[in-house]
């Protein structure tokens, strides 16, 4: 990746941090199906950094299967979006999700490598705290599945976007990834201030 296509990556990602709308469900009424999923990820701040996290900490902790925790994410993201459109739900989704963006967070910051497994079981327990906001957000007159496609989709380009940066932050700069992860940490604490 060019130095050029990363800073405006970088830049991306800061203006994301900025948004002042925090939370996660501003698309329901005007759009369904495919759009309202694609767009779902990327219209709260909660959502957006956490899926970015992901990537990022992925890139970091186990570069040679850097795709193996988002994949965890999707599965089980997916699970959760399930749950939500059979009617189950989990308690406490909104905090549990501000609980994600704060751990990843310190992850990143602190540089934290798990072992495989337990970066997967980490990320696959918040990804049902996401899954369930995704699926209970699904306008009445959506299409389930092009909902669902949509929010995979975006979460998975957001993961893709974060282990873009990471691997090449990890090579070089990793007080940029420090940088990252402390912002995002303390965006989760913001968020569970108001979740």
């Amino acid at each position: 990746m060019s130095s050029e296509m990363m800073r405006k990556l970088l830049m991306l990602f800061l203006l994301a941090a900025v948004i002042p709308a925090a939370h996660a469900h501003p698309f329901h009424a005007e759009a369904s199906g495919f759009p309202a999923g694609l767009a779902h990820p990327l219209g709260g701040l909660d959502h957006l950094l956490a899926m970015l996290a992901v990537g990022l900490w992925s890139a970091w902790a186990v570069p040679q299967q850097k795709f193996v925790l988002p994949l965890a994410f999707l599965t089980a993201m997916a699970g959760g979006a399930t749950l939500a459109l059979s009617g189950l739900t989990l308690p406490f989704v909104e905090p549990g999700i501000g609980v994600s963006v704060l751990v990843l967070g310190l992850l990143l910051a602190g540089l934290v490598r798990l072992p495989l497994a337990a970066g997967a079981g980490l990320v696959s327990v918040f990804a049902l705290f996401h899954g369930v906001a995704h699926g209970a957000g699904l306008p009445e007159a959506a299409s389930p599945y092009g909902y669902a496609a949509g929010f995979l989709l975006a979460t998975g380009l957001l993961h893709l976007a974060g282990i873009a940066i990471g691997t090449r932050l990890a090579q070089q700069r990793t007080w940029w990834l420090r940088a990252i992860g402390t912002a995002m940490g303390l965006s989760g604490l913001w968020l569970l201030a108001g979740a």
